[in-house]
C-alpha cells in the first residue's frame, strides 16, 4: 500500500498583511510525482519553501515522514539546529539558481551535506558523490568548479548534491527556468530517471508537456488556494475549474504547450 511522505494541513502564510497560503491541505504518497502549476504568485514556491522550512508558515501543520511540526505564528516551537538541518534533508531542494559553492569542485559540493550534516566519512562521501555525478551524466566534470559549467551542468550537480542526502522527496522550484532552452532537456532528462525510479517528487514547473508526461497529480493553484487537483489528464487536457483552462489557454497562447522531453 501506498504511504503518505507529506502531509500538509490547514497551512497558512501572510507577507506583510497579504495571505499567501490560505488553508492549503494535501497529501503526497511515496512514489507520487506532483507538478505544481499556475501563475506568478500564487503561492506555488512559498508553498515549497514551507514544506522545507526555509519559510516558517504562520499556522497548520507538515508531516514529512515521521516528522510532524505544527506551527502556530510566533509560538512555532521549531527543532534544535541539528534537527532543523536533517528535516531539510529529508526534503531536498533544487532551486531555480544553482546555489553551488563556487570554490568547491562538482565533487566536494554533493560531498559537503553529507560530510557535514550527515556526519559521512570523507572516502564513503566522495565515493557516493561520484556515483551521484555519474547518475546525473557529470562523473567526467567532478574536478571542475562551477565557473566551468554550463547551466544544465550547474542544475545537475545541484541535483545530485540534493540527492546526496538521500531524501525522502525532491522539490523542485522552477528548475529550468533560469537555464537556455537548449539546455532544458538534459534536466528534465535526469528528473524524468528519477521519477522513473519512484522518487518522490514535486515540481514547480512552467513546462506543462513535460508534468503531463511525468506526474500522477497536478495541482493548479491560483490566489494561495488549490483550485484544481487531479490527474494531469483532468486537470491538464480536461480542466474542470474556468480559473484553470484561461490559464492554460493563455499560456498556449502565447508560448505553445511544450512537447515532452526525450528519454
Amino acid at each position: 500500500m501506498n504511504q503518505a511522505v507529506i502531509e500538509i494541513a490547514c497551512l497558512r502564510k501572510s507577507f506583510g498583511g497579504q495571505a499567501v497560503l490560505k488553508d492549503i491541505s494535501l497529501k503526497i504518497e511515496r512514489g507520487q510525482v506532483v507538478a505544481m502549476i499556475g501563475p506568478s504568485g500564487s503561492g506555488k514556491s512559498t508553498l515549497l519553501r514551507c514544506i522545507n522550512l526555509l519559510t516558517i508558515p504562520d499556522g497548520g501543520r507538515i508531516a514529512v515522514g515521521d516528522q510532524t511540526i505544527r506551527f502556530s505564528g510566533k509560538d512555532t516551537a521549531l527543532p534544535g539546529e541539528r534537527k532543523l538541518a536533517r528535516f531539510r534533508a529529508s526534503t531536498g531542494m533544487v532551486f531555480q539558481h544553482f546555489n553551488l559553492f563556487p570554490h568547491m569542485t562538482a565533487l566536494q559540493n554533493v560531498m559537503e551535506g553529507p560530510v557535514t550534516v550527515l556526519k559521512t566519512p570523507k572516502a564513503q562521501a566522495a565515493a557516493e558523490a561520484r556515483s551521484l555525478l555519474q547518475k546525473v551524466g557529470l562523473l567526467d566534470r567532478a574536478d571542475y568548479h562551477p565557473d566551468k559549467l554550463s547551466g544544465g551542468q550547474k542544475q545537475r550537480v545541484a541535483i545530485a548534491r540534493a540527492l546526496a542526502m538521500k531524501p525522502n522527496v525532491m522539490l523542485f522550484d522552477e528548475a529550468t527556468s533560469a537555464l537556455d532552452p537548449e539546455l532544458v532537456g538534459e534536466v528534465l532528462s535526469v528528473i524524468k530517471g528519477l521519477a522513473k525510479e519512484g522518487m518522490t517528487m514535486i515540481l514547480v514547473t512552467h513546462e506543462i508537456g513535460f508534468a503531463r508526461e511525468v506526474a500522477d497529480q497536478v495541482i493548479f493553484m491560483r490566489d494561495g488556494v488549490v483550485a484544481e487537483c487531479g490527474p494531469p489528464g483532468i486537470v491538464i487536457d480536461n480542466p474542470q475549474q474556468e480559473s484553470t483552462r484561461a490559464f492554460l489557454g493563455r499560456f498556449k497562447a502565447t508560448a505553445g504547450t511544450p512537447e515532452p522531453a526525450a528519454a
